[in-house]
């Protein structure tokens, strides 16, 4: 297939050319500062789970949606129907959409301010809004928490992940860019404990949840003050000599920082030639690859069916009859499930390669969802008045959990991995922008439609998300191409190599010899 030959466009021009000169020692520096940027997936995935264990724990619904308490009580209710509230998914996906407008501004503001500003930017959001939520009275408040948690989810998911990316040593990015993805379900196994505990507190056991979430914030909000900016970022701001020191800090005081500065400063350079701004130029033609990921990656991310079941995992188990405690113990058994797998991805990516992590996981999430559709049109049936067996609801438990084992070694950590390299450095924070607004866009639309989906089409919820995990794996095996190992301010090569991007990308131009001595504040070549 020619897909095949995108897979191998790292020559040996890019690999030995380019990257020689580069340091892939991993330094103090470099393991404190990708631990503190990835804790901003804690602030995620914390909200993730505690917002799955809260629409079904009985102390919150008391208090904000007592509609749904008399349909739990009804001994008459569709199983599938329970939770179909449009004030309840209103809670849901109001952080989304803020996170949306956020994700389109953070763009521009870490682009002027730098990565680690935007993450201390959106660790303050978080702090507020989970004080909101915790202090909450009425719908109102929760609702308006919830946007601030989204603005703080647009800052961090646009920043932390390019941030990661670019203080990485190329030979271990993936490795280090996966961290982002394991702290997000370091934040899910955490909520789903704090939701087990709180859920047997009545009255006020909720507030206990959504309190927890001020100690993530607190921890970006004084860790981020200690580590260095990216030296692409402070680079195209114009601090070279800042730059240099930061990349000093980062690969160790011995390392000869001079080659991969002189191409960062060539990337800066590059893009200063262009006159339109870099939501503009990412539309250019020469830009279509790259536009296409940014689109697509999340695209199929969501498509895959993960959010939904992570999100409403607790309400998924407590449909096929488990009991509100046992739901969120069965969300803990997949919480760590999945930490196990992205740690096996974070182990294989950069050695194994990209693509062949997208394949693995495509078919285990084809096998799971046709065997989750097969389970519940067969023994929960079309109108959700049946009991299922209990044989049969451990099956479904079996099936969530090699379900998420499959996400956590393909798309999981590769979504965030793949949009923070692609990109150019001219308009890598427009296109991390555009592929997490895009991401959380359709996460808003999805928490707003699960529930009455579920409720609509039964079990063919599950054959629909089935259907889009095969084209996406198609879609993988033909267009996108293998980008481990590949310096990130070198990508361009992949791309003029690769079987259909290159009508659309020029070819790298060779990289000259690094001079002795890089002029500290000066762009010049």
């Amino acid at each position: 297939m020619p897909g095949g030959g995108g897979a191998l466009a790292v020559g040996a021009g890019v690999s030995a050319g380019v990257a020689s000169g580069y340091s892939s020692e991993i330094t103090f520096t470099v393991v404190m500062s990708c631990l503190m940027a990835a804790s901003g997936g804690l602030i995620f995935g914390y909200d993730i789970s505690i917002t799955g264990g809260l629409t079904q724990m009985r102390s919150f619904l008391e208090a904000f949606f007592p509609e749904i308490i008399k349909k739990v009580d009804s001994a008459q209710q569709d199983a599938y129907c329970i939770f179909d509230s449009q004030v309840l998914t209103t809670f849901v996906s109001s952080l989304y959409l803020a996170g949306v407008f956020a994700c389109l501004v953070a763009g521009h503001v870490t682009r002027k301010v730098g990565r680690r500003n935007s993450m201390l930017i959106g660790a303050s959001f978080f702090l507020v809004g989970a004080i909101l939520n915790c202090a909450a009275v009425n719908i109102y408040m929760l609702v308006i928490g919830r946007i601030f948690l989204g603005f703080a989810v647009g800052f961090t998911n646009q920043s932390a992940p390019v941030y990661l990316a670019e203080i990485a040593p190329a030979r271990w990015r993936g490795a280090f860019t996966s961290i982002f993805h394991f702290f997000l379900n370091v934040g899910m196994f955490v909520a789903d404990l704090v939701n087990y505990r709180a859920n047997t507190i009545p009255g006020w056991g909720w507030r206990l949840s959504l309190g927890v979430g001020i100690i993530p914030a607190v921890v970006i909000l004084v860790g981020a003050v200690f580590i260095p900016d990216s030296p692409n970022s402070l680079v195209l701001r114009g601090k070279v000599a800042e730059a240099r020191h930061s990349l000093r800090r980062i690969r160790g005081p011995a390392a000869d920082v001079d080659v991969e500065l002189k191409d960062i400063m060539r990337a800066a350079e590059e893009g200063g030639r262009h006159k339109s701004g870099a939501f503009r130029r990412i539309l250019m033609r020469e830009y279509r690859p790259h536009l296409v990921m940014a689109i697509f990656i999340p695209l199929f991310f969501e498509l895959t069916g993960m959010i939904v079941v992570t999100l409403f995992a607790p309400l998924l188990f407590f449909t096929i009859g488990f009991t509100s405690q046992k739901a969120i113990l069965g969300s803990i058994i997949t919480d760590v499930v999945s930490l196990a797998s992205i740690s096996v991805a974070a182990l294989s990516v950069d050695r194994f390669g990209r693509r062949f992590l997208f394949k693995l996981g495509g078919g285990i999430l084809l096998v799971c969802l046709v065997g989750m559709t097969w389970i519940f049109g067969a023994e929960l049936g079309s109108n959700g008045g049946k009991a299922m067996p209990r044989p049969y609801a451990v099956a479904v438990v079996a099936l969530v959990c090699l379900f998420v084992a499959g996400f956590g070694i393909s798309w999981g950590p590769l979504k965030w991995i793949i949009p923070s390299e692609i990109f150019p450095l001219e308009v890598r924070s427009a296109g991390q922008s555009m592929s997490e607004s895009i991401s959380l866009t359709l996460t808003f639309v999805q928490t707003q439609s699960f529930l009455a989906m579920l409720c609509s089409f039964k079990y063919g919820s599950f054959a629909y998300n089935a259907a889009w995990v095969v084209v996406m794996t198609a879609f993988i095996i033909a267009f996108l191409p293998e980008t481990k190992g590949v310096p990130i301010e070198a990508m361009g090569a992949v791309w003029s190599r690769h079987w259909y991007w290159k009508r659309f990308v020029k070819p790298a131009p060779e990289p000259t010899p690094a001079p002795d001595k890089l002029a500290d504040g000066s762009l010049e070549m």
